[in-house]
C-alpha cells in the first residue's frame, strides 16, 4: 500500500491539482466553507480554542482558518537568552550536522544544502559544515513561522520544483525530497551568524506567504528567482525573535540552516519524531 501511494504521487498532476485547490481554499462559499472547516476540525482534532477567533463560523474561506491567528499568550516564548526557539507548531522530521554539503532526510536518503538553496554556491558556503533542522507540519498545526533568532533579512530566493507530499511516508521514500519540491529561502543575518528559513512547498499547498513580501507566486517555469536585500539600509527587514516571518497555507515543512559553530547543542527533547510547539526552547547557541 505504501509503494503504491508513493507512485501515485508520481503520476498525480501536482501542480494542476494544488492550484485548484488553492482557488477553492481562498473561495468565499458561505455555508460550504464553514461546513468544510467544520469537517476538517473533526477529522484533524484542532485545537480552536487557542485561536483568537474559535468559531469556524468567523472564517470567510478555509485559508483564513488555516493561517488562524493564536490569542496572545498560547505561546510563550522560552526567556532564555541564550537559546533560540522552535520557529513553529510540528514534528521534528530529522536535525543534525551537515556532513560534507549533505542533509539527512529519512534512514537512506540524504540531499544536498547546495540543491536545497536553489544552486546558489555563494549562499551554500555560509553553512557548510554547519548545522540544519527539518520540521514537518501536520494538518492540525498552527501554519505560521516565527523567527527562532532574531535577524535581518539579506536575501531572498524562490526555487521552482515538485510538489510531493511532504509526510513522514514521502520523506522515507522520495529521494531528495526536500531539495526537489518547490520552496521559499530567506537567509538571515543574525547574532549567531546566517541563518536559512527554507519553506518547502508540497501537494495542495496553494502558496507561500512571508510578511515582507506577500504571498510568493513567481511565474511558472523553472527559473530560480533572487531577491537581495540590503541589510544597512534605513528600511532594512529585521524581524525579532518569535515575530512572524511566513505562512503556509496548507501543511509542509521548514527546514533550517545555521553556520558552523553557531550552536552549541539542540536541547534534548528535539529528536526526530518529537512534538515542537513555536516558542519553546530549541537549541542553545554557542
Amino acid at each position: 500500500m505504501d509503494k503504491l501511494k508513493i507512485t501515485l504521487q508520481y503520476l498525480l498532476p501536482k501542480h494542476l491539482v494544488s492550484r485548484l485547490v488553492g482557488k477553492l481554499a481562498a473561495a468565499e462559499l458561505g455555508g460550504v466553507t464553514t461546513w468544510f472547516i467544520k469537517k476538517f476540525i473533526a477529522q484533524y482534532k484542532v485545537q480552536m480554542a487557542e485561536a483568537i477567533e474559535p468559531q469556524p463560523e468567523a472564517y470567510k474561506t478555509f485559508n483564513a482558518f488555516f493561517t488562524r491567528a493564536l490569542k496572545d499568550g498560547a505561546r510563550p516564548l522560552f526567556d532564555d537568552a541564550g537559546y533560540i526557539v522552535h520557529p513553529v507548531d510540528g514534528t521534528v522530521s530529522q536535525r543534525g550536522p551537515i556532513e560534507q554539503g549533505r542533509i539527512i532526510q529519512a534512514k537512506g536518503h540524504d540531499y544536498s544544502a547546495l540543491a536545497l538553496l536553489g544552486d546558489k554556491a555563494d549562499v551554500a558556503a555560509r553553512f557548510e559544515d554547519g548545522d540544519f533542522a527539518t520540521i514537518y507540519l501536520a494538518p492540525s498545526d498552527y501554519h505560521r513561522i516565527h523567527m527562532p533568532v532574531a535577524g535581518t533579512l539579506s536575501k531572498m530566493i524562490y526555487v521552482p520544483g515538485e510538489l510531493f507530499s511532504v509526510n513522514p511516508l514521502t520523506a522515507q521514500h522520495v529521494p531528495g525530497l526536500f531539495a526537489r519540491n518547490e520552496r521559499v529561502v530567506a537567509i538571515f543575518e543574525t547574532e549567531i551568524g546566517p541563518m536559512a528559513m527554507v519553506l518547502v512547498g508540497a501537494t495542495i499547498v496553494a502558496s507561500i506567504e512571508t510578511v515582507w513580501a506577500g504571498t510568493v507566486t513567481p511565474p511558472t517555469g523553472k527559473k530560480v528567482f533572487v531577491w537581495d536585500y540590503d541589510t544597512e539600509a534605513e528600511n532594512a527587514i529585521t524581524l525579532e525573535k518569535g515575530a512572524e516571518m511566513g505562512r503556509f497555507k496548507l501543511g509542509s515543512t521548514v527546514v533550517m540552516l545555521f553556520e558552523k559553530g553557531a550552536l552549541e547543542s539542540f536541547v534534548a527533547e528535539v529528536v526526530p519524531g518529537a512534538t515542537t510547539r513555536m516558542g519553546q526552547a530549541f537549541a542553545k547557541k554557542a
